[in-house]
């Protein structure tokens, strides 16, 4: 998707950006030199000051944005579309981005702000299009990639437990391989197996995400507790593994038992930053910290992920520390 032309090419585009159908909702969608870049969603805002609005214009400042696409989904209690998009429009103008559109929706209707024509944009608005029917979807059905979700709790169940993840006997192999106390040695060793057994499930999982060698599985989910080994996990990946690797740590992510869940979590949470899923990406660290609040990879992604850090950023961070962590796994 890089180029939109027309307020339903935006309305539609929105949800493939953002991972899902919007509710309630501000969602500023980066533009450079007609690109669609980032896009950002947060809460529709109720009384918010004037610095609260800088920092989202902060954000596309960050990543280097020259124009914006604004969208807001207001509640149905809610008439004020016009004045918080005219909010954000201008902080953004204090940063010197350009709003190519800015567009309200409320009760299925939606109203451009920037076209004053009302044979084309009346003032009760046009009706929401169908996105089934839209370019933008058929580019996205074309290219393989997956439908946006119905909404947010969709999106947050897509990454939810399996049954698996509490048969006793599924959770006493994980157990079974479990790195416990070891003298360097043994540790270095038990490192290298849990850094091989990653790169030996990825290279046997299939595209589907499934994969038949539970003590593989196992092998991995458990070795993950491990700080070097998950590092080493986290920059495993790369543009042309990147889809087989998130189909793994999602499957993995969903039989992990509890207490064994927030790293594999937090690598999902990575790997879906980098992929544009912001929507889940935020959705695998409320995970991640609901098994273990203070997981310190979580919070430093909750970090990187609020100071809205271009995912080329991070991706870029990731690959640079990735052979010092094999270099100290490997020697």
């Amino acid at each position: 998707m890089t180029t939109l032309t027309s307020p339903h090419d935006l309305l539609a585009a929105i949800p493939f950006l953002i991972g899902y159908h919007p509710e309630n909702s501000l969602v500023l969608v980066s533009l450079k030199a007609g690109a669609v870049g980032m896009a950002m969603r947060v809460d529709y805002p109720q009384d918010l000051p004037e610095p609260a609005y800088d920092l989202l214009a902060s954000h596309l400042l960050r990543e280097k944005s020259d124009s914006a696409l604004l969208v807001a989904y207001l509640p149905s209690d809610r008439n004020d579309g016009e004045a918080v998009l005219e909010e954000v429009a201008q902080a953004l103008d204090r940063v010197d981005i350009k709003v190519q559109e800015s567009i309200y929706v409320r009760d299925g209707r939606y109203r451009s702000l920037l076209c004053h024509d009302d044979r084309c944009c009346p003032k009760e608005g046009n009706l929401v299009p169908q996105i089934g029917s839209s370019r933008i979807a058929a580019e996205h059905v074309i290219a393989g990639l997956p439908m946006p979700f119905a909404d947010l709790t969709s999106l947050a169940q897509s990454l939810s437990s399996l049954p698996m993840a509490e048969d006793p006997e599924w959770i006493a192999l994980v157990e079974k391989f479990t790195p416990g106390d070891l003298e360097a040695d043994a540790l270095n060793a038990s490192q290298r197996a849990g850094a091989t057994a990653v790169i030996d499930l990825a290279e046997k999982f299939s595209v589907d995400g499934a994969n038949n060698n539970q003590e593989l599985m196992a092998l991995v989910i458990a070795h993950l507790q491990d700080i070097q080994v998950r590092d080493f996990a986290l920059g495993s990946h790369d543009d042309q593994s990147a889809d087989k690797y998130w189909s793994m740590w999602r499957y993995l992510l969903r039989i992990a038992p509890l207490g064994y869940i927030a790293p594999i979590a937090s690598l999902c949470a990575g790997l879906a930053y980098e992929r544009g899923d912001g929507a889940l990406a935020n959705s695998a660290l409320d995970i991640a910290l609901t098994d273990e609040a203070g997981y310190s990879l979580a919070l430093l992604l909750h970090r990187v992920f609020t100071a809205g850090w271009p995912s080329a950023s991070f991706a870029a961070m990731r690959h640079e520390l990735h052979p010092k962590v094999c270099a100290g796994i490997f020697g």
